[in-house]
């Protein structure tokens, strides 16, 4: 059975692949000498620096075992590509927010890409699902726990 593909644009796709070198070619050893050190210590049973150092150790394993599962199934949107009639994966989106007058920019991403601190939004949050497939002109209501919000959909652009 094939999991759920990750969508990623390329910028994503270069962070998650960095980071997994990183933590395999970097992390990795720094870690394995902090264990190597805690044991030279003697007595492990009472090693804070031992128990800490395998502690990092689980979380970096974790999180190379998460990359690698991501990466496994990933498709890449070509943000070149993307067609910018109607908004999409890959693209960046200035709305108007009509109940508080005010202009919003989101870049349209996969889930594993999404971050709102940076405006990334993904295509099945309740915003990015609603966007999907509206052109420039678009008034787009998104049905939220807080209610019903409309956005005027400006501009559709390519986001690199």
């Amino acid at each position: 059975m094939q999991g759920k593909k990750n969508i990623l644009t390329y910028e994503g796709l270069r962070k998650y692949e960095s980071e997994l070198e990183e933590l395999k070619v970097v992390r990795r050893q720094e870690v394995a000498q902090k264990i190597k050190e805690a044991r030279e210590q003697g007595d492990l049973s009472e090693n804070a620096e031992y128990d800490a150092a395998k502690d990092e150790q689980r979380d970096i394993e974790a999180r190379i075992e998460e990359l690698e599962n991501i990466l496994k199934n990933v498709e890449i949107v070509d943000e070149d590509e993307v067609d910018l009639d109607k908004i999409n994966i890959g693209c960046r989106v200035k709305l108007w927010d009509v109940e508080f007058e005010e202009e919003l920019e989101y870049k349209i991403v996969g889930s594993t890409e999404a971050n709102s601190i940076k405006g990334k939004i993904s295509n099945e949050s309740p915003v990015g699902r609603a966007l999907l497939g509206h052109a420039v002109g678009d008034v787009v209501q998104v049905e939220t726990g807080a209610g019903i919000i409309e956005y005027k959909v400006l501009d559709i652009q390519r986001s690199n």
